[in-house]
């Protein structure tokens, strides 16, 4: 029970960012600008990059309440702020001002901060650890499928 208004909580926060992050896009990834790109080969299906968003902020949430049970301190808050302001202000940077070199800047800094909580805190976690993994590996492909436009448009 103690679990479950933290989890409740960060589900909340995790999910707005996500839905903040959304009205950033402009067109996003339908728009034509998007569709022009030259893309990545192994650039997923529309369909993936929302299945794993979902994914990634269900695992992220509890991981946060288990981290907000077990050590909840000023630099476990600024960095989860920090995550969030980046995780939003991609979708900025990216799909709305095209900005894509930025935007690999900040989703390489985003990927950083995710793998700082799992290497800061898993000793406090342990397994629970696993449970920021998805949003890791999420970020890693992300970053290669940014850096691609990067480097090809």
């Amino acid at each position: 029970m103690k679990f479950f208004k933290p989890f409740i909580i960060f589900l909340i926060i995790n999910f707005s960012a996500l839905g903040i992050g959304s009205l950033f896009m402009a067109n996003g990834p339908k728009g034509d600008w998007y569709m022009q790109l030259e893309k990545a080969p192994w650039t997923p299906e529309g369909w993936v990059f929302g299945a794993a968003w979902t994914i990634i902020m269900i695992c992220f949430s509890i991981y946060m309440a288990f981290l907000y049970l077990k050590r909840f301190t000023k630099k476990v808050i600024t960095l989860f702020i920090i995550q969030f302001i980046l995780n939003i202000s991609w979708n900025l940077l990216f799909f709305n001002l095209k900005l894509v070199d930025l935007a690999l800047v900040n989703i390489i800094l985003l990927t950083l901060i995710v793998i700082a909580f799992l290497i800061t805190y898993a000793k406090d976690l342990k397994g629970k650890s696993l449970l920021i993994l998805p949003y890791a590996i999420w970020l890693c492909i992300a970053t290669s499928l940014n850096l691609y436009i990067s480097l090809y448009n």
